[in-house]
C-alpha cells in the first residue's frame, strides 16, 4: 500500500525548486544533452525533503522500531535514512521535542539531492512546461482567432 502525505501542500514548491535547478543547469551548460541535464538535476541540492511531515513521522517511528525499509525504492530509502540520521541528531540535542516536531523540522531542512530518478524529474519538468504552454496559449488565444 502506498502512503501519500498531503502532497498538495508542497507539490508546487517542489516543481518550482526543480525548475529553478533545471533552468540554472541549462544556462550553465556548454552543450545541452537533456539526459545529462536530468541526471544532474536530481543530484543537485534541494530546498527541502519532498515528503510530508506526517509521512516522515510515520516512517521515522517505524525506523525507531527497527524497520529497515527494504520494501522501498533505493531513492526513498536513502531519503528516509538521511531524514532518520538528522532526526536522531536533532532529538539528541532536543530530547523534549516530539517525533512530529522533529520530523517537521528535519523535512524543512535543505536536502542533499532531490531523491528522484532522472526520468521522474523529466516527467515533472514536462508537466510544468505543458501547463505553462497551455496557460500562455489560453492568454494569447485572441491573437489566433
Amino acid at each position: 500500500m502506498k502512503h501519500r502525505g498531503n502532497k498538495v501542500d508542497y507539490e508546487q514548491d517542489r516543481k518550482n525548486d526543480l525548475m529553478s535547478v533545471f533552468h540554472r543547469l541549462i544556462d550553465e551548460a556548454e552543450f545541452i544533452s537533456m539526459d545529462d541535464i536530468y541526471k544532474k538535476v536530481v543530484l543537485e541540492p534541494s530546498a527541502r525533503f519532498w515528503v510530508s511531515e506526517e509521512r516522515a513521522a510515520i516512517v521515522l517511528s517505524k525506523m525507531l522500531k527497527g524497520d529497515d525499509l527494504h520494501y522501498m525504492t533505493a531513492n526513498k530509502r536513502a531519503m528516509f535514512q538521511e531524514i532518520y540520521r538528522r532526526a536522531v541528531e536533532l532529538r539528541r540535542k532536543n530530547p523534549e521535542l516530539s517525533l512530529v516536531e522533529v520530523a517537521t523540522r528535519v523535512v524543512h531542512q535543505p536536502a542533499p539531492c532531490f531523491y528522484l530518478e532522472p526520468k521522474t524529474a523529466r516527467v515533472y519538468i514536462f508537466s510544468v512546461k505543458r501547463k505553462w504552454y497551455e496557460e500562455r496559449k489560453r492568454r494569447l488565444r485572441h491573437l489566433f482567432m
